[in-house]
C-alpha cells in the first residue's frame, strides 16, 4: 500500500497478456525457480495457522483503524472496523477479511485491516493466500516498520515493503515493491515488480519474502521474480535494516483501486488467510 498517491503502472495492460513464466522488473528479466538453497538455514519463530474460530487471536495480531478519517491518504472508501466478526473473523482453518457494501460510519464500504504485534529484522515471511477478485479491491500484504502509525507520516523515507498488492480491475497481475526516499514512484525510481498468476482468486499461493542487509527477494510459490540489492549508499535508499511488522488488509476504492471502479454488485469480497509463517536465521536474528 502506498501512501498519499499510487503510482498507477503504464504497463498494467501489456502484464495481462504476459504468460505466467515472465515478470516485469527494471530490466525486464524473466522470473527465476527458487530452489531455495538455504531455506534450511531458516527456523520458525513466529506463526498463524489459524486453527481456531473466532476473532483473530489477540495476541498476534491488532486492528488499525487510524487513517479512516483520512482515507489512508489514498482516497479509499473503506471503513475498517475493529473485532467486527463480519469483516475478519477465523474460520475453517482460514483467516477471511472481507469488504462489505454497507454504508458505516460515513463510508459506504466496510473492512479490516490488521498488524502483527511482532516486528522483525530480516528473515523469511510466508503468507499463503487467496484473494479477491471485483473491480475496486486493493488486496495488500506487505509491512512498515516497528512503532510506526499512519498519524507519524515521515512517508517513505521510513521505508516501506510491499510483498503482495493487487487490485481488481488488473486481475492476476500481483504486485511487489521497496519505498525510500530516493526510490519512490514520485521520482520514477521505485524498487517493483509484478508477476501474473491468472488464478490468484481461486487458489490459495503463497506470498514469501526474504530479506537480510545485502538483498531482498520476493516470490509467488516457488518463482522469484523481484530482487533489489542493497547498493551501500545509505538509508535514503536502504531503510530495511531495523525491525518490520506485518500488515493484512482489504482496501476499497482509492486512486489505484478505483482506476476502472467498484463493481459494488459483486460484494461482499474477501482474502482469505491459511497461514502466516515468519523465519528467521538465528545468526542474524536481531528483533
Amino acid at each position: 500500500m502506498k501512501f498519499f498517491m499510487v503510482k498507477i503502472l503504464s504497463n498494467i495492460s501489456i502484464l495481462i497478456m504476459l504468460p505466467v513464466l515472465f515478470a516485469c522488473t527494471g530490466n525486464n528479466s524473466p522470473i527465476v525457480q527458487n530452489e531455495n538453497k538455504d531455506a534450511n538455514d531458516y527456523q520458525l519463530v513466529w506463526q498463524d495457522e489459524f486453527d481456531y474460530s473466532g476473532l483473530p487471536d489477540s495476541s498476534k495480531w491488532k486492528y488499525d483503524t487510524e487513517g479512516n478519517e483520512a482515507g489512508w491518504g489514498n482516497n479509499e472508501i473503506q471503513h475498517y472496523t475493529e473485532a467486527r466478526m463480519e469483516n475478519s473473523w477465523v474460520e475453517d482453518g482460514k483467516l477471511k477479511i472481507t469488504a462489505i457494501h454497507e454504508n458505516f460510519e460515513g463510508k459506504p464500504f466496510t473492512s479490516a485491516r490488521l498488524v502483527s504485534l511482532a516486528d522483525w529484522k530480516y528473515g523469511r515471511i510466508e503468507i499463503n493466500a487467496r484473494l479477491p477478485k471485483a473491480k475496486g479491491t486493493w488486496s495488500a500484504i506487505w509491512m512498515m516498520p516497528g512503532g510506526w502509525t499512519f498519524k507519524d507520516g515521515n512517508w517513505p523515507d521510513i521505508g516501506e515493503i510491499d510483498i503482495m498488492e493487487h487490485v481488481g480491475h488488473n486481475l492476476g497481475v500481483v504486485h511487489a515493491s521497496a519505498h525510500s526516499k530516493d526510490y519512490q514512484w514520485q521520482k520514477g525510481t521505485q524498487q517493483t515488480a509484478t508477476i501474473y498468476i491468472p488464478d490468484v482468486a481461486e487458489n490459495f499461493h503463497s506470498y514469501i519474502f526474504e530479506w537480510s542487509p545485502e538483498v531482498m527477494h520476493t516470490y509467488v510459490d516457488d518463482s522469484l521474480y523481484f530482487e533489489y540489492k542493497n547498493e551501500g549508499l545509505g538509508e535514503t535508499k536502504w531503510p530495511y535494516d531495523k525491525p518490520f511488522y506485518l500488515i493484512l488488509n482489504l482496501a476499497i476504492g482509492g486512486v489505484w483501486g478505483n482506476v476502472k471502479g467498484i463493481d459494488t454488485a459483486a460484494f461482499p469480497q474477501t482474502m482469505e488467510v491459511d497461514y502466516v509463517r515468519m523465519y528467521q536465521k538465528m545468526n542474524k536474528a536481531v528483533n
